[in-house]
C-alpha cells in the first residue's frame, strides 16, 4: 500500500487489509510505504489513527517508511492511492514485471475507470471517513480475490 508520506491513506489501507487477512485467515502479508521519506519513522497522522480506531482497527503502532526498490521483490502486488504515486512507483521499476505489479487500489472496484483515493491530509473528519470507506471496499475486494485462490 503506497501513498506519498505513508501517514494517512497507506497506513489506513494497511490496517484495513491486515484486519481482513486476520479475520479470514488469508495467506497474505501487507505493508505500507510512501514515495517520499519526509515522515520516515513517524506514526500515522492522529486523524487517520482515530478514524481507524472508530472502525476497530488499530494502526497506532505503524511507522512511516519510504518505498524501496526491494519492495518490488518482496511483494506480488503494489497498490497505490493516486496517479502521482502510481507514476512515481512505475518510474522506479526497472523491469516490466515490476511495473505490472503496480496499480491503483481503486482499480479493484472500478476496472475501466481511473478512481483515485484523495489525500485527506488537508481535510477534516468527513474526508478521513470517506477515505476509510473507499479503502475498506477496495481491501474487501482484494481479500475476496485472495480467498478464492
Amino acid at each position: 500500500m503506497v501513498c506519498m508520506g505513508n501517514i494517512c491513506r497507506s497506513p489506513m489501507a494497511e490496517g484495513i487489509m491486515r484486519d481482513f487477512i486476520n479475520t479470514y485467515n488469508l495467506d497474505a502479508e501487507v505493508d505500507s510505504a510512501g514515495t517520499i521519506n519526509f515522515h520516515q519513522g513517524e506514526m500515522p497522522d492522529m486523524r487517520a489513527v482515530n478514524k481507524s480506531l472508530q472502525h476497530e482497527i488499530n494502526i497506532r503502532n505503524l511507522k512511516a517508511r519510504p518505498f524501496v526498490d526491494k519492495d518490488f521483490r518482496l511483494f506480488d502486488k503494489i497498490f497505490v492511492m493516486d496517479l502521482e504515486n502510481l507514476n512515481d512507483i512505475i518510474y522506479r521499476a526497472k523491469k516490466d514485471v515490476d511495473k505490472e505489479k503496480v496499480s491503483l487500489i481503486m482499480s479493484e472496484l472500478y476496472k475501466n475507470e481511473v478512481v483515485e483515493v484523495p489525500d485527506p491530509y488537508y481535510g477534516g473528519d468527513q474526508d478521513f471517513e470517506n477515505v476509510f470507506q473507499m479503502l475498506y471496499k477496495a481491501c474487501e475486494a482484494i481479500a475476496k480475490k485472495i480467498d478464492k485462490k
